[in-house]
């Protein structure tokens, strides 16, 4: 398994037999290779999760499906602005929390609701499971009225709570530095939820030394927690 950071949320994942691209909105694209069937995840309509370029991946080079949010509407006016023809629609699924769906022959997906917009997603693959969480996240910001932290804690523990020691060979997981010392809540909670083999830490805002300061608060997870320093990086895990 090789991933790429793309940017922000983004990462294209790398397994034997298919490609999967999760939120995509900014970053180069590395070469793709052809022939091999592509998965394209855009999780909600957030600028910073989706771009609607990802419709031009749907050329006669390979394989392509969409697994959209449903709050990624393909409305006549959004289909007419995105330039989105029929037959890349038809490739489109849209979905909600708690559905599952088998886009390709030996591919499963399943589906979270999230604490913000859209959706979170389990991805089965090649005998690899992936989590990508996009806004799926234990939000807490300070100045917020108490009970809507309190309402955003509970919805985040019962959304995130059917990953509960499942194990997932890669899961990517927001750690945003404007919660400030609530920055590394969610984190923490799925470290100790699912049984994780490699994180990668996202939607960090190109403050790329959160990783490092998380780190050194809980070097227990040193080896487990990746260290993402910039667009284009390469991880490969050969396990």
């Amino acid at each position: 398994m090789t991933v790429t950071f793309l940017a922000h949320s983004g990462f294209l994942v790398e397994l034997p037999s298919v490609l999967l691209m999760f939120d995509w909105q900014s970053g180069s694209l590395p070469p793709l290779p052809n022939g091999k069937p592509l998965l394209v995840f855009a999780s909600h309509r957030h600028e910073d999760h989706f771009n609607p370029q990802i419709f031009a991946l749907d050329d006669s080079c390979r394989t392509v499906r969409f697994l959209l949010g449903k709050d990624i509407r393909l409305s006549p006016r959004h289909r007419e602005r995105w330039a989105l023809s029929d037959e890349t629609a038809a490739h489109c699924l849209c979905l909600g929390g708690n559905e599952t769906a088998d886009p390709l022959p030996g591919i499963r997906v399943e589906t979270l609701p999230s604490t913000d917009e859209g959706v979170a997603f389990v991805v089965t693959a090649d005998g690899k499971a992936l989590y990508h969480a996009g806004d799926l996240n234990w939000w807490h910001w300070e100045g917020e009225d108490k009970g809507w932290n309190r309402n955003m804690e509970v919805d985040f523990k019962r959304f995130i709570e059917p990953l509960r020691s499942r194990r997932l060979d890669l899961a990517m997981v927001p750690l945003d530095p404007r919660q400030e010392a609530a920055a590394d809540w969610g984190l923490l909670y799925i470290l100790t939820l699912a049984d994780l083999r490699h994180v990668l830490p996202m939607h960090q805002w190109e403050d790329f030394g959160l990783t490092a300061r998380f780190l050194s608060g809980h070097p227990e997870y040193a080896g487990q927690v990746e260290v993402i320093t910039g667009p284009g990086q390469r991880f490969a895990f050969p396990d």
